[in-house]
């Protein structure tokens, strides 16, 4: 089973990606802020961080320096709002596998987890249709 973590202070966001996630056989964790999303990767190792750019208690480019550092670096794709392309270009800089803007399509973000963590999209939604 995959696990996502879901970094973003709007608990309405983390609440609808998660079901839609948990729905389709991930293992869903969240963070409501970077603190938590740094113990969180440290502890629980996921296979994929979805990391909203704009945390409120830290510099989201200082949580990419940081888990960068990690001696187990995980896969981050970045969300930030659609006028953030300077904050976007330093995140990759720092070696995030994709950046998507808000608001976030749906299919857009599904195909960029499964490509980033090598599952076939085909099998995803069958998985949902018969599950």
């Amino acid at each position: 089973m995959n696990k996502i973590l879901l970094v973003d202070d709007k608990k309405d966001v983390r609440d609808f990606i998660g079901r839609f996630f948990g729905e389709r056989n991930f293992q869903v964790l969240s963070a409501a802020n970077a603190i938590d999303a740094l113990l969180s990767i440290k502890r629980n190792r996921p296979d994929i961080v979805l990391l909203d750019m704009e945390l409120k208690d830290m510099d989201s480019l200082e949580v990419l320096r940081r888990v960068k550092k990690m001696r187990r670096p995980v896969k981050v794709i970045a969300v930030s709002g659609a006028g953030d392309m300077d904050i976007m270009d330093k995140a990759r800089q720092l070696g995030v596998v994709s950046c998507l803007a808000k608001p976030l399509l749906l299919n857009e973000l599904v195909d960029t987890v499964l490509r980033n963590i090598g599952r076939r999209r085909r099998f995803f939604e069958l998985k949902r249709t018969f599950g």
